[in-house]
This record gives structure tokens, C-alpha cells and sequence, in this order.
């Protein structure tokens, strides 16, 4: 899949560890007390993505590239939950690391 039109370089290489099931590289690119919400719920950021990454939830395209490369829109394997058209919205810190990840299903 082509990853080029993710313009921030943090977000970018977060996303090609979750493309490639690589959860030590994805949690690399997150503080330790990164928050975390899916649909407006606020979840166990390490807890969820253990299980996701366990399950090999990925990316299936790319569709749409927003606010300095920070939101991500796609179609997404969500693993037994099944495939749906979702966003990745990423908030960053001072140092360039993500602080928050807000995703859900988009309409």
C-alpha cells in the first residue's frame, strides 16, 4: 500500500508498524500515558492494540490525508469485528511524539 501521502514522518512510521504487524515499533512512537479513544470512548491504549496487532488489524487503503498529515481515513481491517471505513486522528506532543489517538468508524 502506498504510504507516501502520509506527510508527517511520525505518523508515517507509526503506520508502517501497524501495517507490518510490528508492535514494538508502533508503541515506539507513542508516550507512555498516550490516551486513547475509539468511537468517543476512551479505552486502555496498550491493552487495545495488544489485541489488535494480535489479530493483525491493518490498513486495507489510504483514502484521504488531513491536518498536516496527522489524520489518516481508510478502509481498515478491524480483525473479528470485520472491515469498515475508519479515521486515525493523531495528536502530537513537544517532543514529536503521539500523545492521543482518537479513531473511530467515519459515516
Amino acid at each position: 500500500m502506498e504510504l507516501s501521502k502520509i506527510t508527517n514522518p511520525t505518523v508515517k512510521n507509526a503506520i508502517e508498524a501497524l501495517q507490518a504487524n510490528d508492535l514494538k515499533a508502533w508503541y515506539s512512537h507513542f508516550t507512555d500515558e498516550a490516551v486513547f479513544t475509539d468511537d468517543g470512548r476512551n479505552l486502555d491504549f496498550k491493552s487495545f492494540f495488544d489485541n489488535a496487532f494480535d489479530k493483525k488489524e491493518k490498513f486495507l487503503t489510504i483514502d484521504k490525508v488531513e491536518n498536516d498529515g496527522k489524520n489518516i481515513y481508510g478502509n481498515f481491517y478491524a480483525g473479528q469485528w470485520g472491515t469498515f471505513n475508519v479515521f486515525f486522528k493523531f495528536t502530537m506532543n513537544d517532543e514529536g511524539k503521539i500523545s492521543r489517538l482518537d479513531i473511530g468508524q467515519t459515516k
